[in-house]
């Protein structure tokens, strides 16, 4: 569980992402420990 979990903040579809071979988004690590929403709502989906 732990190896999905900073592929799933970048990319909130990936369990679609994985089962169509991507693309995936790259992570932002700005902004991940505080700060607003973005970095964690922000990230386009397929």
């Amino acid at each position: 569980m732990v190896a999905f979990g900073r592929p799933f903040l970048s990319n909130p579809d990936l369990p679609a992402r994985i089962k169509n071979g991507g693309p995936y988004n790259e992570a932002r690590y700005v902004g991940w420990y505080g700060g607003s929403e973005e970095g964690y709502t922000d990230y386009p989906t397929l």
